[in-house]
């Protein structure tokens, strides 16, 4: 089905055929080189801001192009065009081709198409909601998230949504299409107290859903509460202490720790280059034995979902870490060939104007044994983290510092006050080596995360369960 409508889109507009693809893959091996792609993709996003029930912005773009790509060994020629028609491709390849040369002989390209399970509709998500409908439910968020708290000062909401069509064909054979719905609904607000003192609060989610699936799914009114209860908790907060101690993170988003921390230093491309704290570890303890890590592509709806990679390559769901035993990367086509193994279906890219690398899809820590309140209660004074702003993190050492948004002080086993100003300080192998309890609640994010990286973003999921890190550096503000 996907091919079928991707050709419509790709190649009956320039006039092109399979067997053209299949020649100018030919051509672009014609000086040399060990393996080609071309990667076409068609997207269409529409976004609405809404400002204290104000339109503040409304956009709809569309981008649609195709990518040359050619490797020779570690290097790599690329080019680009935004027109589908013969010449340009051409034009493309040779430019291409004059970065990857060599000796090397090239076979005819017969390219071959496979099934694919499909992990979310085809459907066009901007369909079958108009303009109107999604202003009043943006003006609908506002109203109710000021009729539920009378400190409510400011509220902005947003709606973001698109449609991507993507097609892979590739000297390997590969000739594999997607198409990708995208919708991410969010709300902030902004509350004061009767002091004048203002806290903001945040939440959102979505994935590859339809944008009918968000208005008939209740996803406004959670976030109303998720955001205006992230803005109270703050304003009642205390500064939070500075130190060595146990921290627990609870389940769901707080697992941006483990995506930034451990994930990215599992990808495959700063493995093979020995820059990653991961390099060279296969087959070793590299967390406690506590911990399970797996990135799977294949969690129906879920924002890091593929049907396939973009690459080509089918889904699937990878163990990263079984048991604490580091087990495997996560690798794009160049680099697993480079590295002697198998691509896991992780070759991502923004777009057709970018090459492909290894990347997380939904990376996510198995649940344990333990329940969460017996986690809480193992701890005599210590932090609880239950979502993070951000953070950052060196992929050659791993060490990463994290600013928590919702924290709570853990006093004689239970959670007592919330606190603010609290910075998690470590680094991810040391951290993950400290995990002692693992929680039977996992759960994944709303939907919200994007991916950084070299320049590139992508949507991605995250998850874990409760755990609790026996030691980790707090930085605080109290006095």
């Amino acid at each position: 089905m996907s091919i079928k409508q991707t050709s419509k889109t790709f190649l009956e507009p320039g006039g092109l055929s399979v067997t053209d693809l299949e020649n100018l893959l030919g051509d672009a091996l014609s000086t040399g080189g060990d393996f080609a792609d071309l990667y076409f993709q068609s997207s269409r996003l529409e976004s609405w801001v809404l400002e204290n029930q104000q339109v503040k912005s409304g956009s709809h773009s569309i981008d649609r192009g195709v990518g040359v790509r050619i490797n020779q060994g570690e290097k790599t020629g690329f080019a680009y065009t935004d027109a589908l028609n013969k010449n340009s491709i051409s034009e493309a390849v040779q430019t291409a081709r004059s970065i990857a040369r060599s000796q090397a002989t090239h076979q005819g390209v017969n390219l071959r198409t496979n099934a694919v399970p499909e992990l979310y509709t085809p459907q066009d998500v901007l369909l079958g909601v108009d303009n109107a409908s999604i202003i009043q439910l943006l003006n609908e968020m506002d109203v109710k998230a000021r009729q539920q708290d009378h400190r409510v000062q400011k509220v902005i909401c947003s709606l973001v949504s698109s449609q991507e069509e993507i097609m892979v064909a590739a000297t390997d054979g590969v000739f594999a299409a997607d198409i990708r719905p995208m919708v991410k609904l969010s709300i902030q607000v902004i509350c004061a107290d009767d002091k004048g003192r203002m806290e903001m609060g945040y939440a959102g989610g979505g994935g590859r859903i339809l944008l009918t699936d968000v208005f008939n799914a209740g996803y406004a009114d959670a976030f109303i509460d998720q955001a205006i209860h992230g803005a109270l908790i703050n304003l009642q907060a205390k500064a939070a202490p500075a130190g060595e101690m146990p921290v627990v993170l609870a389940g769901g988003w707080p697992g941006v720790l483990l995506h930034e921390a451990v994930g990215h230093g599992l990808e495959g491309d700063f493995n093979r280059k020995g820059s990653s704290a991961f390099a060279g570890k296969v087959g070793q303890q590299v967390t406690s034995k506590a911990c399970t890590i797996i990135d799977s592509g294949i969690l129906p709806n879920r924002r890091g979902s593929l049907n396939i990679d973009d690459e080509g390559t089918p889904s699937q769901e990878n163990i990263l870490i079984e048991n604490g035993i580091l087990r495997g990367y996560m690798q794009d086509k160049l680099n697993a060939r480079l590295m002697g193994v198998p691509t896991t279906g992780n070759g991502r890219r923004e777009s057709f104007a970018h090459l492909p690398m290894p990347r997380m899809t939904n990376t996510y820590m198995m649940a344990g044994e333990h329940d969460p309140k017996e986690i809480i209660e193992s701890v005599e004074k210590g932090l609880y983290a239950v979502n993070f702003s951000g953070g950052q993190v060196d992929i050659t050492n791993g060490k990463f510092v994290f600013s928590a948004s919702e924290a709570y002080m853990i006093e004689n086993g239970k959670i007592t006050h919330p606190v603010k100003g609290a910075t998690l300080i470590g680094d991810g192998p040391a951290a993950m080596q400290k995990v002692s309890m693992v929680g039977n609640d996992l759960a994944f994010d709303q939907g919200l995360g994007v991916c950084g990286k070299d320049g590139q973003s992508i949507p991605v999921g995250i998850g874990q369960p409760s755990l609790k890190i026996d030691k980790l550096t707090v930085g605080g503000t109290q006095v």
